[in-house]
């Protein structure tokens, strides 16, 4: 990540989607970060997250495809898409279509479940393809959207921090000051 930056974000995405601790929200914030603070340009960033995220979800839509419904009664795949959620979703899918898509990929536990389903349900490719891109640019925009705000406000206080130190040093040394001022004068007050 310190030397490649958008390289090490394609890489959280790509090992969060195998499963790996990385989420996929956390990592698009941590980009908007990244632009915030000039540590990646937006383009590079945008390009890595927007590639990351296609490419895993193609993945899993190409497992589901590939395996069909068996792969509800595989070990690996049986925990993230069960025989009677696939159902479920088949369902919404007849009934919604591709809307389901576009608006399941906002929600953050029901993602790779779609990817399968849309897999196992044999939805044409290219259909993925597409509208699973213009589902991941809103959730890009949201998501790095929020890191870049959150960026922007660590910029305002780093840039703001050498002026609250020294109001923070001059607040110290009045407070040392009437403290001592103080025991002073207590001690002459008192009888000794």
């Amino acid at each position: 990540m310190a030397h490649f930056p958008a390289v090490g974000l394609f890489a959280l995405l790509v090992l969060g989607g195998l499963g790996l601790p990385f989420p996929e929200d956390a990592t698009l914030i941590l980009c908007g970060i990244f632009i915030a603070t000039g540590i990646v340009s937006p383009l590079a960033g945008l390009t890595a997250t927007f590639s990351g995220l296609i490419t895993m979800d193609f993945f899993l839509f190409h497992i589901g495809k590939k395996y069909g419904t068996r792969i509800t009664s595989t070990k690996r795949f049986s925990r993230i898409l069960s025989q009677e959620r696939l159902l479920k979703l088949e369902k919404k899918f007849s009934k919604w279509g591709i809307f389901f898509l576009l608006i399941g990929r906002q929600l953050v536990g029901l993602r790779a479940q779609i990817f399968l389903a849309c897999g196992t349900l044999k939805m044409p490719s290219v259909k993925f393809i597409l509208t699973d891109m213009a589902s991941a640019l809103i959730t890009m925009v949201i998501m790095v959207g929020i890191g870049y705000a959150g960026g922007n406000s660590i910029n305002a206080l780093s840039k703001n921090i050498h002026r609250i130190g020294h109001v923070a040093v001059a607040l110290v040394v009045v407070f040392i000051f009437f403290f001592f001022f103080y025991k002073y004068i207590k001690r002459g007050r008192t009888p000794g």
